[in-house]
């Protein structure tokens, strides 16, 4: 380039940059804007907000930044759940509203990821005049929302053969327009789409990615017989409450979900009259709560009357990772089944491994002893898991890979296929222990534990001339130990609150079949997903519309019951034991701790009845917040109302009236109260059974509460007290509750110290 024309376009760059950098500052971006709920409108919820929008200082450039628009825009006034509004703003627009009196502050827009047959018959939800399923009326009556990608109307899941219309107090909307075959009936009786997740124009609420499909009939889809993915898995498909109502909120496009769509869905839900809200969604595990917009709506939809089932994440195994951690809502865990999708692994040396692949194939090209490689041997990272490969040392071979993680395993399936492989082996890493997908692989393939594994990488390195074979072999059922904890599913503690036990509860959520949308996942597998209308898809997106439609079959038996106290009755019957009746696992087959399985894996046959119940309404929940050290100014932004911690007594994390216990035992012992309300039979006893380690001591007064009555409550102190000296470990037992027809059960945690 001639020294002038370089010098020129240099001068042009650079007196542009100014101009360039005033641009960026005026482009508008999206925000929450919460407002002090102590400052009343005088007018209409619309105006007031737009009285906190500053006057425009100077219109955009259409052309130069395509805005297109010559001032701050509002994009949502939140009514219900969140005092405050979501705008488009400029830099300098969103100063001007920080310094305005009455704004708490601006959340920048963030976009969190979505947390993604067998299961009723293995909850013992099975068909039958005495069995609770269907005295339950399978969730008649109770509407379900869901907040996720939409839902496909047409599929068979959401027929409403022999439902009745919705509620008298439904107030929702169905925005179904020219969909072919579907829309909304007495299964689905809303519908509607936010924001950037309302794509489609002429339906915004079809699912247009499975998630939301899958979720909707695992938590209430009818049901279905001869339900299967190419034949594996077969059986009647039903949600937990088969005859619930369902409205669908879509506030996520494919993966991911914007926090403002997000609390427009739960606004909309709340107004609506839905009695469940489903939340398939990540969130953040350590933001404080008055900053959470999540919780600070949830809140306001626990004191409406409404059960939040939240998915507590798929970071795990590590610890404190636990998201969706507030205690007004119920966070869901995720476990194993008895039912595996099985291959079997058979080396050389007669060695055999069991694991698992959706891909069954007929015409199996690894049934005969194959050359079998582990590109890992290398010692490089993306020869491990296969990312990185070389045909000629791949090229009609077994190659063994290692898992890539949560996500992956079918991407390494085709790198290997497309050098030639013509079967694979995925090895866990040592974190994900005996955790095992079935995936739908483009090549004869099986998910083995990193225990197996380990062996067969060991059997590579130890002959010249190493062989494997795959066999495939279906649907397997019994397969043990069942449950166990996944290792994705997210950890306690709660790091917004370590003193409330999080997770609450563990559900199904591995290889969980359910209906599916066509769309661009899994059209490896489907034709281009023509045909494909159940799918089998793991985490604690499907664990969580498990807990939500358990909770709504609960709503229906006992509709005067508290968010708290369905919570409590899912909490305090649930198993701590696997189908052995010894205890549950973690994805390295260990005693799974309480931080792990919250109380422990649902059993809705029990929750029904639970006898007793620790409840909590919204009230019940200030004196805690005081006590977290959010001042005044933070329990207000929560409760949505003035509130005055001086005029409280503040209460400690763990005198808050909780279903489980956790005591931050120092030197001295701690006493902790709890009240518990006679939801069983009247003229009942029961007596306090405690099981902890030796040298935990504990104290129950009384140590046996008798009610005359039907909704009764009573009273009792737990003091724990190291028996020698302090355990820097830590120790985990329970108190129980025991009487002729119940034993309700609350896990006690003495966390470990920090070394």
């Amino acid at each position: 380039m001639d020294s002038r024309c370089f010098l020129a376009v240099l001068f042009l760059l650079l007196s542009l940059q100014p101009q360039l950098g005033a641009s960026y500052l005026r482009a508008r971006k999206n925000y929450i804007v919460h407002l002090d709920p102590r400052a009343s409108p005088a007018n209409s919820l619309e105006d007031w907000h737009r009285s906190f929008l500053p006057v425009a200082t100077a219109p955009l450039d259409s052309e130069e930044d395509g805005a297109g628009d010559d001032g701050p825009r509002i994009i949502y006034s939140y009514n219900d759940v969140f005092t405050g509004f979501a705008a488009r703003l400029t830099d300098e627009e969103a100063d001007a509203l920080r310094a305005t009196d009455g704004c708490l502050r601006l959340y920048p827009e963030a976009f969190l990821p979505l947390a993604t047959t067998r299961s009723p018959g293995f909850l013992g939800l099975r068909l039958g005049n005495e069995g609770f399923w269907s005295r339950s009326g399978f969730g008649r009556g109770v509407v379900i929302g869901i907040l996720d990608t939409g839902i496909l109307p047409s599929h068979p899941s959401f027929g409403d053969d022999g439902l009745d219309p919705p509620p008298r107090t439904w107030k929702g909307a169905c925005e179904f327009r020219a969909v072919a075959g579907g829309g909304c009936n007495n299964k689905i009786i809303g519908a509607r789409a936010f924001g950037s997740a309302a794509v489609n124009s002429s339906a915004p609420p079809v699912d247009d990615a499975g998630h939301g499909t899958h979720t909707a009939s695992t938590a209430a889809g009818s049901f279905v017989e001869n339900a299967n993915v190419r034949g594996n898995a077969d059986g009647t498909a039903s949600g937990m409450a088969p005859h619930a109502h369902l409205a669908v909120y879509k506030v996520c496009s494919r993966s991911r979900c914007s926090i403002m769509d997000i609390i427009a869905g739960l606004d909309a839900a709340v107004k609506d009259g839905v009695d469940v809200l489903s939340f398939s969604i990540g969130a953040s595990s350590g933001t404080q709560f008055n900053y959470d917009p999540i919780a600070i709506a949830a809140f306001k939809a626990m004191e409406r009357g409404i059960v939040v089932s939240c998915a507590a994440g798929n970071a795990g195994p590590e610890p404190g990772s636990v998201g969706n951690g507030a205690p007004w809502m119920l966070t869901v865990a995720a476990g194993t089944m008895d039912r595996a999708i099985r291959t079997t692994v058979t080396l050389g040396s007669g060695d055999e491994f069991d694991g698992e692949s959706l891909f069954q194939p007929g015409n199996n090209s690894a049934a005969t002893p194959l050359p079998l490689v582990y590109p890992g041997a290398d010692g490089s990272e993306t020869s491990r898991d296969c990312s990185v490969l070389r045909g000629a040392e791949v090229g009609g071979k077994v190659v063994l890979c290692e898992s890539r993680g949560l996500n992956g395993r079918m991407e390494a399936g085709q790198t290997v296929a497309a050098y030639g492989g013509v079967g694979m082996i995925v090895m866990n890493r040592a974190a994900e222990g005996y955790t095992t997908f079935a995936d739908p692989h483009v090549l004869p393939a099986s998910h083995v534990s990193y225990d197996a594994g380990t062996k067969i990488a060991a059997y590579v390195n130890s002959t010249a001339s190493p062989t494997a074979s795959i066999a495939f072999k279906g649907t397997v059922m019994g397969a043990s130990p069942a449950p166990a904890v996944t290792f994705f599913s997210s950890r306690g503690p709660s790091r917004a609150s370590p003193g409330i036990l999080k997770p609450d509860i563990t559900g199904p959520g591995m290889n969980i079949l359910a209906a599916w949308a066509p769309s661009e996942s899994h059209t490896e597998f489907s034709d281009g997903g023509v045909g494909l209308s159940f799918f089998v898809e793991s985490g604690t997106s499907m664990s969580t519309p498990h807990l939500s439609g358990i909770a709504a079959l609960l709503k229906g038996l006992h509709p005067d019951w508290s968010p708290a106290a369905i919570k409590s009755a899912i909490m305090t019957t649930s198993d701590a034991v696997d189908r052995t009746g010894v205890p549950l696992k973690d994805e390295q087959y260990r005693h799974a701790t309480f931080y792990a399985m919250g109380a422990g894996y649902v059993n809705p046959d029990l929750a029904v009845d639970p006898g007793l119940v620790y409840d909590l309404h919204a009230d019940d929940y200030l004196p805690y917040l005081c006590g977290l050290g959010i001042g005044d100014d933070g329990a207000t932004e929560i409760a949505h109302r003035p509130v005055t911690c001086a005029s409280l007594k503040a209460t400690t994390e763990a005198d808050l009236n909780y279903p489980s216990l956790v005591v931050n035992l120092l030197a001295q012992p701690i006493t902790v109260n709890r009240t518990v309300t006679n939801v069983g039979k009247p003229n009942s006893v029961y007596t306090a059974v405690v099981d902890m380690p030796g040298d935990v001591s504990v104290t129950v007064q009384p140590p046996m509460l008798r009610f005359a009555e039907l909704n009764e409550k009573q009273s009792f102190t737990v003091t724990v007290r190291w028996a020698g000296q302090p355990n820097v470990a830590g120790a985990e037992g329970n108190l129980k509750w025991v009487s002729e027809d119940h034993i309700v059960r609350s896990p006690i945690v003495v966390p470990a110290k920090a070394a």
